[in-house]
């Protein structure tokens, strides 16, 4: 459904949200913080794929008559917008990754 590279980007944004989820810290406020940063990477991944599911339904109904093109217009542009804002938060988090691991212990 979803194309490979949009795929393993949201792929990659779930795990971080996962394991920022299970991530262990050294208090409980900061388990916290790092717990709702997880759910709220997850809940944007989830939003995001709904959003190019319900593009693609939209476009196949089209197809088949069933809806017309502004519908079309409107679902592929959220479902674009959405992607958009995915790709640059799993971006950001590759680059905030990269500075960590360069980082002299």
């Amino acid at each position: 459904m979803i194309p490979g590279i949009a795929a393993i980007g949201l792929n990659l944004l779930g795990n971080v949200a996962e394991q920022l989820s299970k991530g262990t810290s050294a208090t409980q406020a900061d388990a916290g913080i790092g717990a709702s940063f997880g759910s709220m990477l997850s809940e944007a991944a989830t939003r995001t794929i709904g959003s190019l599911e319900n593009a693609e339904k939209i476009s196949l109904q089209a197809l088949r008559g069933e809806a017309d093109t502004r519908q079309v217009v409107d679902a592929v542009m959220s479902a674009e917008q959405s992607l958009q804002a995915a790709i640059a938060i799993r971006d950001k988090i590759i680059t905030a990754y990269l500075e960590v691991s360069r980082m002299a212990i």
